[in-house]
């Protein structure tokens, strides 16, 4: 929703609540664990915590754990000394010394390996790291909000997640409501988007009609706000006259529904994994919920994506 980290735009009656409860916690130290699907703003919320706290003064840190090469991500988090491996030619500190006196927020917690999930553990309980190639540790006085959009106490019960750090991390809980179960925010946001990217693109102020947002009040919305923003832009662009109507709203709905359907002609496994990608979509990405529909195990369903990816790359 734009860089402006000092405003989240919300009507919805639970979103306000997630905010009174950020202000009331925002300059304490407890860790916060910010789950939602993608696309909800949890960054955002993230940020949002930052700059009402009395760490606002120094830049938030941020690392996304599904960015980062697993074989990196250690000397990411926990810097390394020189010499430490080959390559290091000279100290650099990790992310959590970047943060100190600050707030470092890490994104896509799930994505985070066992044996890095237990250093994390440390570094909380103890409020010191070690830099790969050294056995000094270093204090750090930083603020840790961990955000995901998979369900970390399912992931407990597979074995994919410690219990001890996921109860390290869910001191204070925040769950991003989905855009879809917030329609007056659907409007007000739209509406706001529209303002900003007529701006942005250098075009003429565009007015949204009633129907147009009622045919954005039917949408899903699988990619939540970011999806909305993305559809206003696009609407915007290819829209040429001042008023935006139900026809011009970019959905791509009408494009993608012979792609989308379970046809006669397919084989099972074919149509076993359109269903599977579907659900995905309509769940935002969360796993978890997506194998509760479907019926199977959460294991089973990353197998069935880890083969789907390598299909790709064939």
């Amino acid at each position: 929703m734009g860089q402006d980290f000092q405003m989240i735009h919300t009507l919805d009656p639970k979103m306000r609540h997630l905010l009174t409860v950020a202000e009331n916690i925002a300059s304490s130290r407890a860790t916060v664990l910010i789950t939602g699907e993608s696309g909800t703003g949890k960054e955002l919320m993230a940020r949002y915590i930052h700059s009402r706290s009395h760490r606002s003064g120094r830049r938030l840190v941020a690392l996304n754990c599904a960015a980062v090469p697993e074989g990196l991500l250690e000397s990411e988090l926990f810097g390394y000394e020189k010499g430490a491996f080959t390559g290091a030619e000279q100290r650099k500190p990790g992310k959590f010394e970047l943060a100190h006196e600050s707030t470092f927020l890490l994104d896509e917690i799930s994505e985070l390996p066992l044996l890095l999930q237990a250093k994390l553990l440390r570094v909380i309980q103890e409020g010191e790291v070690e830099r790969l190639g050294s056995q000094q540790p270093v204090k750090v006085n930083t603020r840790l909000i961990a955000t995901t959009n998979r369900s970390l106490e399912e992931m407990v019960k597979e074995g994919s997640f410690r219990e001890d750090l996921y109860y390290r991390l869910n001191v204070i809980p925040l769950e991003i409501p989905s855009l879809r179960s917030r329609p007056k925010d659907i409007e007000l946001l739209a509406r706001m988007f529209v303002e900003m990217s007529c701006g942005s693109n250098g075009v003429a102020l565009k007015h949204l009609a009633d129907e147009a947002i009622e045919r954005l009040k039917a949408w899903r919305w699988p990619g939540n706000v970011r999806e909305l923003q993305n559809v206003v832009e696009r609407t915007i662009l290819l829209t040429p006259g001042t008023q935006i109507n139900r026809q011009d709203v970019q959905l791509k709905e009408d494009e993608s529904k012979s792609e989308s359907e379970i046809n006669a002609g397919m084989t099972v496994s074919q149509a076993e994994r359109l269903l599977i990608l579907k659900t995905l979509d309509f769940t935002g990405q969360n796993r978890t919920k997506a194998a509760h529909m479907l019926g199977i195990s959460i294991r089973t369903l990353r197998n069935k994506i880890n083969e789907y990816k390598e299909e790709k790359r064939v």
